[in-house]
């Protein structure tokens, strides 16, 4: 089991910046890959920022250029870092991790943070 706790949540004007923590249970170098997904209602969840642990990242074509991932392995610790911050990019934002399982993986999220940006 992977426990992901999330923080860094909030409420922001447009242009502003925000960074989220994703603290895991486990330590981030056993896991294959770890992201962020923004969840709006009413929308699906959908996978924004990923880095695997070898380094490789990822991200959405909508937030790249505004939006940074990163890690502390020490603090077990995912990082966004969110700039240039839109009123849609308002969501709740999950935590992702996937573990290896067998000859398979398991995905993990976190309970969520809210993060509200006013136009």
């Amino acid at each position: 089991q992977v426990q992901l706790v999330e923080s860094g949540g909030g409420f922001v004007q447009a242009g502003g910046t925000l960074r989220l923590s994703c603290t895991a249970s486990v330590r981030i170098f056993d896991l294959n890959a770890m992201g962020w997904s923004p969840q709006a209602p009413g929308k699906e969840r959908e996978l924004v920022a990923t880095m695997t642990t070898g380094g490789m990242i990822n991200y959405a074509v909508y937030v790249e250029g505004r939006f940074t991932i990163s890690r502390d392995n020490d603090k077990n610790t995912v990082y966004l870092q969110m700039n240039s911050l839109k009123p849609e990019d308002t969501s709740v934002y999950y935590c992702n991790a996937e573990a290896p399982l067998g000859y398979g993986t398991c995905d993990y999220w976190g309970q969520g943070t809210q993060v509200t940006v006013s136009s």
